[in-house]
């Protein structure tokens, strides 16, 4: 009996198959015994060696995973080159405080950012406001609006032969955007509880889709909080990215709090620093010191 031997991509996890992208079609494929054993748990975005008999060439076996980049927790997907991380001018209300958190986990993943501000229709003047605070951090942020199609090419072009994905709370847009930048999507979209201020959940599972201009995106499920493990009251600081610009402080071990000669301080006072990425950095700080989780 003949044996094909690929390699692919593991696009979708669903009912215990392994959706593997190889070759230009998609193969259901199963996962050897062997991982469990190994404790190996394969990831959508893995890069895999399957087998495929001639005999039944529907179905292949996973074989083995290829090393990976990264891998996240939160969505669960592994080597992704971005996250885009989506919120809305107005309805649902941004909340800054979440940004900052998303932009933590990416920066301790080593992950791409790109900070999308949606629904700028509603209230441009709010969605200024978050891009200049974030450009000032040092990330790319685009403002988009599914009533304005033209406002979708730069963050287009950001997708072109990446593994993107998109992540922030639900009823934001993101897979509305999804679906004008490829229309074949269709991804279902929720609308927003007026009681909650809050979108309802549409997606139900991470799924990498292919985009016609090249590139794989996952769309997540949209939540409105985020626990970040690992994130200490000593690295905090190591995650606000516009603070490593400044490490002349006084004291080498300086937290950038209460210590005289804070150079990150002395920088928030002179408006290098937004004084709200700074509100943040100590509101999580004072959490983490007092011995809470962030």
């Amino acid at each position: 009996m003949e044996t094909d031997y690929r390699t692919g991509l593991i696009v979708k996890i669903l009912g215990g198959f392994y959706y593997v992208a190889s070759d230009d079609e998609i193969l259901e494929c199963r996962a050897r015994g062997l991982f469990r054993k190994n404790q190996i748990t394969p990831l959508v975005g893995d890069f895999c060696k399957i087998r495929i008999t001639k005999e039944d060439s529907t179905v292949g076996y996973i074989e083995e995973i290829l090393p990976r980049k990264n891998e996240l927790l939160r969505p669960p997907v592994a080597n992704v080159d971005q996250i885009i991380i989506v919120f809305s001018s107005k309805n649902p209300k941004p909340n800054v405080r979440l940004i900052d958190k998303f932009l933590i986990q990416n920066e301790f993943y080593g992950v791409n950012s790109i900070i999308c501000i949606n629904k700028m229709d509603l209230d441009w003047e709010e969605g200024e406001r978050l891009q200049s605070i974030y450009k000032k951090a040092g990330y790319d942020v685009m403002l988009t609006s599914s009533s304005e199609i033209e406002s979708l090419a730069l963050l287009k072009d950001k997708l072109i032969n990446k593994i993107s994905a998109f992540a922030g709370p639900s009823g934001v847009g993101k897979s509305t955007l999804l679906n004008l930048i490829e229309m074949s999507l269709a991804l279902k979209t929720g609308e927003i509880s007026e009681k909650l201020n809050r979108g309802k959940h549409t997606t139900r599972h991470v799924e990498l889709f292919k985009l016609s201009i090249g590139g794989w995106v996952v769309d997540t499920a949209g939540f409105s909080s985020l626990d970040l493990e690992n994130v200490t009251k000593s690295n905090l600081k190591d995650y606000f990215i516009e603070f490593s610009l400044y490490d002349n402080c006084r004291f080498s071990d300086c937290h950038h709090y209460r210590e005289p000669g804070c150079q990150v301080k002395e920088k928030v006072e002179n408006e290098v620093i937004s004084i709200e990425r700074y509100t943040s950095y100590l509101e999580l700080y004072e959490i983490l010191l007092s011995g809470g989780k962030i």
